[in-house]
């Protein structure tokens, strides 16, 4: 017992409670723990000459590719099935897009930070995590991979039998007007890209270090919610490039009508993502223990 109560003598004078606020906590950089990188220059011309940076545009279109072959596969299912019982359901789908995000971030985040998803790449952009070169090569192979994704369901399920199953496009539901489609849209990219800033700060990392959370976790649980409360009202886009790679391989007036709200309502929910991150959570002083 005498043992242990060293040890937590110890233990609380090593981790003080009491940690300066304010200016003071800004001015201190004595025992920081973390590193916060520079901002990305807008643009970096050795970046076109260097392979790492191809790596990372063929690891956004591969990963892109599986997420909509799996995701797709999945919303076909449900579609065809005639009883709810002999299918996965509207959760079963949202479960497919959140663990294929939370398995693909895991994959790639390495290669080329995970982002598979336009508005993440945008939103980072703002926050000047990556060039806009880098920014504009992941979204095109972020589209290019999204379309060929879907192109390959569409082999599978046959060109008829695709049509008649709408492609897993994204449109406006019945009963939903196109301003409550996007209010959806930026309100669930909103809280994918918000949740992407604080799953990868490094003053996060730093202060929670004690409790070990791997990033792509939160970021996959936080797409399977989003799908949850909006698949009734658009399909739950939140990502442009499995928007348009359903929409080109559908190719009908329906993926067409409301097509532009996936790509609007994004982008604003990613700009207004990095503008609360930027503005709110980055402004607070924050000292590690």
């Amino acid at each position: 017992m005498e043992g242990k109560e060293e040890d937590v003598r110890l233990g609380a004078n090593k981790y003080s409670e009491r940690q300066p606020i304010g200016t003071a906590a800004q001015i201190q950089d004595e025992g920081k723990d973390y590193k916060e990188p520079p901002p990305a220059p807008l643009f970096e011309p050795g970046e076109l000459t260097s392979w790492s940076f191809y790596r990372a545009g063929i690891a956004e279109f591969v990963a892109t590719f599986l997420f909509l072959y799996i995701t797709v596969l999945t919303v076909m299912g449900v579609v065809k099935s005639n009883t709810k019982c002999s299918t996965v359901g509207i959760q079963g789908i949202a479960w497919a897009f959140g663990g294929m995000i939370f398995a693909l971030v895991y994959c790639t985040a390495g290669i080329s930070g995970g982002h598979i998803n336009p508005a993440v790449t945008f939103g980072l952009f703002l926050a000047r995590k990556l060039s806009l070169v880098r920014a504009i090569f992941y979204i095109v192979m972020q589209c290019l991979g999204a379309i060929c994704g879907a192109g390959v369901v569409k082999g599978f399920m046959g060109h008829t039998q695709y049509g008649l199953l709408n492609g897993g496009a994204n449109f406006v539901a019945p009963g939903y007007t196109k301003g409550d489609g996007l209010g959806a849209e930026i309100v669930g990219t909103f809280v994918l890209v918000y949740t992407v800033f604080s799953a990868t700060d490094a003053k996060r990392s730093a202060r929670d270090s004690h409790v070990p959370i791997l990033a792509p976790l939160p970021i996959g649980f936080a797409v399977f919610l989003v799908h949850l409360a909006t698949i009734p009202i658009t399909g739950t886009g939140i990502n442009p490039a499995r928007s348009l790679g359903a929409a080109i391989i559908f190719n009908k007036d329906r993926g067409w009508d409301d097509h532009w709200i996936f790509w609007v309502g994004p982008f604003i929910g990613a700009a207004l993502a990095a503008l609360y991150h930027q503005v709110v959570i980055r402004a607070i002083p924050f000292q590690s223990k």
